[in-house]
């Protein structure tokens, strides 16, 4: 900068100075919902830590009501009652020390933790409010009471009464929260002060995550509508995308196909229900679904995997990211970040011991003590941070997948237009926004959420924090994959749904078929409250689908999903705002309302058909079978990222996707070779032997011994088919059901 003329370096700080203010705000506002979620939980640990305290006191007053009732009723008269039942409540202690006790019992049942986060919230008051009084804050719908129950509050910071006059509407708090903050006194009501700072606060975090608050000049939490293509530039691109997709281009035509739909759907269930042996209703009307038999490996695969291995080469791991560069040339995309030609001496050399140091985890320290003065740490930190992006780091991976697409073999080894989505946790220092404890995992840190493709290569990895819900960030793929590996349909875990979600995959064209556990405990929705069925009835209970809501936010609808086309806003931005529950956001109703459609037809699809889920399993073990791969690749650092900035984490996440994605496709290329070496002795595999074998081989890959690179080697020409005649692989007959059953 000092080398700009000063117009242009004045521009350059205004600008910089300007999104330093903006992810300012955007960092308070994730500190300040993620301390309220703290104050919560330490409210719900202290309810518990107090009902187990409790239950001594809980266990003496039902033994004194016992004594009491069979004292009543061995009593002769009520005038005996009365004496001996007056005997028995003084042993006990007293009538007024039991009072003390009930009040006691009483104030810790029906999992009110509300009035205790007071305790824990006193000490960040001040923060607290200084955060509220900085940040610009406004409702996005006509329901300002919030707004105003926070104004009032402010108002009122100083004011040393514990009591207020009630003068708000609360409709926004829930009937815990209003039965803590108001109380009856001198025939009026008041507001207990504490109490109703808590709540306020509370609820402020609850709505920014929900969208029905935000805040001027944020990124993630501005009015996300304001992000949106209106619906005068929507409604002349509305013909083609419904085209596109097969959708009616009028709300009564979208309802009327989704009604008949669902109504094929769950009476083709209930049809063909007799028939189905692998679903269990029982007397309870509790579904359930018999484990899936596991299907025993071809008998030849050994051999096979045997004469394989003894013709594929053994191979450093820094030879194998040396090789790939050779046929891909991906390095070309790293340099200066300014954009001028790289001085840097042997940068090829530098760039490739540069992703081997942050991909494996070495880190720069360890692994200049191993390169022999090749490189210095300092001279590898620097690399890092001015040759390499985020951006130029996926644009490698770009070129890679590309390179695999072009092979004959991955063709065997699934389908192209599947993908499986799924977390992996790694370890963070405590001192990052990012850092959390994660509930399933039961570590400290955050996830790398990848997208594998059914082909088992890597296409998209994404670095979140462990408190988020996964799913928002499974339709990214569309705006960040520019890969000419295109998937259609998405697998994932439990964490990978929820109705919005599936709202939205529809609509943008994405058949979400996720792996779900505990799936008999979600709702089924019934097309009509008139409609009944012969053997499924019992799944659907009260459940009918709001098809009044669908019709009329038809159009929001269609603008969300043409906005996301046309790159105007990212899928997770949007999911982020519509996976948590909210009584006054509309737009998070109608997708809720359109994912019972779909999120039941797949249900149904999924109970009835035994292939579907042999394709969702399968699926979703390639993922994980993907994370252990990435665990043999991270050896150098157990799993931990030491970096406090979120672009580093970020970038620690696409390092090792890169050498990830460099092994498979060289292990592509070896197979290959090593297959038309063994037909051409005769030995031709087949589909089914094929299409068991796998890119996550490690064994003739060695990671240890001195760090030496050797880019003299060029590799021999590679051809991407197979030389040997063999019946083409064939689309799983699941596939074909899938089309028939969800359109």
């Amino acid at each position: 900068m000092a080398d700009s003329l000063p117009p242009k370096r004045f521009a350059l700080l205004v600008c910089l100075l300007h999104q330093a203010q903006i992810s300012t705000r955007d960092q308070i506002i994730e500190m300040f919902i993620k301390r309220m979620s703290k104050l919560t939980a330490k409210a719900k640990e202290e309810l518990e830590r107090l009902r187990e305290e409790d239950r001594t006191t809980t266990e003496h007053l039902i033994d004194v009501f016992t004594d009491v009732l069979q004292t009543n009723s061995e009593a002769e008269s009520a005038e005996t009652a009365g004496t001996s039942i007056r005997k028995v409540l003084d042993d006990a202690g007293g009538t007024a020390r039991l009072l003390d006790q009930c009040e006691q019992v009483s104030a810790h049942h029906g999992d009110r933790y509300q009035p205790l986060v007071w305790r824990f919230y006193s000490s960040h008051r001040k923060a607290l409010f200084r955060v509220i009084k900085t940040l610009d804050l406004s409702s996005t719908t006509s329901d300002q009471s919030l707004i105003e129950a926070m104004n009032f509050i402010i108002a009122h910071e100083h004011d040393p009464k514990k009591y207020l006059e009630a003068t708000l509407d609360l409709s926004f708090a829930s009937a815990k929260w209003q039965r803590t903050v108001i109380v009856r006194r001198k025939r009026k009501s008041w507001y207990i002060r504490q109490h109703l700072e808590t709540c306020v606060f509370s609820y402020i975090a609850e709505e920014l995550k929900t969208g029905d608050l935000c805040v001027a000049g944020s990124e993630q939490y501005a009015d996300y509508r304001d992000q949106l293509l209106s619906w005068e530039e929507c409604e002349p691109k509305v013909a083609e995308y419904c085209q596109r997709l097969n959708f009616p281009m009028t709300a009564e035509g979208f309802v009327e196909h989704l009604h008949t739909w669902l109504t094929e759907v769950a009476a083709e269930v209930d049809r063909t229900r007799p028939q189905n042996h692998e679903l269990i209703i029982n007397e309870k009307g509790e579904p359930a679904l018999k484990r899936l038999r596991a299907k025993a490996a071809p008998a030849n695969l050994a051999q096979l995997e045997e004469a394989l291995a003894e013709r594929i080469p053994e191979r450093h791991l820094l030879d194998v990211l040396a090789r790939i560069d050779h046929i891909t040339n991906f390095t070309r995309h790293f340099g200066p970040i300014s954009g001028s030609e790289p001085k840097t001496p042997h940068a090829r050399e530098r760039h490739l011991l540069t992703i081997f140091t942050y991909g494996t985890h070495f880190g720069p320290h360890q692994m200049a003590r191993h390169l022999k003065g090749i490189l210095t740490a300092d001279q590898i930190i620097h690399l890092n941070h001015r040759h390499f992006t985020v951006t130029n780091l996926e644009a490698a991976q770009r070129d890679i997948i590309n390179r695999f697409h072009r092979f004959t073999l991955p063709r065997y080894w699934g389908d192209e237009k599947r993908a499986a989505a799924d977390g992996t946790q790694y370890e963070l220092a405590e001192e990052n926004l990012l850092a959390e404890k994660h509930i399933r995992y039961g570590g400290f840190g955050g996830i790398a959420y990848h997208h594998v493709s059914d082909l088992y290569i890597l296409l998209f990895s994404h670095f979140v924090a462990c408190g988020t819900w996964e799913a928002i960030y499974i339709l990214d793929i569309l705006m960040r994959n520019q890969s000419t590996i295109k998937p259609t349909t998405l697998h994932a875990d439990t964490q990978g749904q929820n109705l919005p979600v599936f709202g939205l995959s529809y609509l943008l064209g994405i058949e979400l078929m996720p792996r779900i556990r505990n799936w008999k405990g979600l709702r089924f929705y019934r097309p009509d409250k008139d409609t009944h069925y012969n053997h499924i009835d019992s799944l659907f209970g009260d459940n009918v689908v709001d098809w009044d809501l669908i019709a009329t936010h038809w159009q929001d609808l269609l603008r969300v999903v043409i906005s996301i086309q046309e790159g105007k806003v990212l899928p997770s931005m949007l999911l982020r705002k519509l996976t948590t529950y909210s009584r006054k956001n509309r737009l998070y109703q109608a997708f809720h309302a359109l994912g019972t459609v779909v999120r039941t037809c797949f249900l149904l699809t999924f109970i009835s058909d035994e292939k579907l889920r042999e394709v969702i399993h399968r699926s979703t073990n390639k993922v994980e079978q993907y994370n252990a791969f990435e665990d043999w690749i991270t050896f150098a650092g157990a799993g931990t990222i030491y970096e406090r900035a979120y672009i580093e984490q970020e970038k620690r996440i696409k390092y090792t996707g890169l050498i990830a994605n460099c092994v498979m496709l060289d292990n592509t290329l070896e197979i290959s070779n090593a297959l038309n070496a063994l037909a051409k002795e005769g030995l031709i595999p087949t589909i089914d032997e094929l299409a068991a074998l796998s890119p996550y081989q490690t064994k003739h890959i060695k990671r240890f011994g001195n760090y030496e690179l050797d880019l003299s080697a060029v590799p021999a020409p590679i051809a991407d088919d197979l030389t040997f005649a063999i019946e083409p692989p064939k689309e799983p007959d699941v596939v074909e059901a899938d089309q028939e059953a969800l359109p």
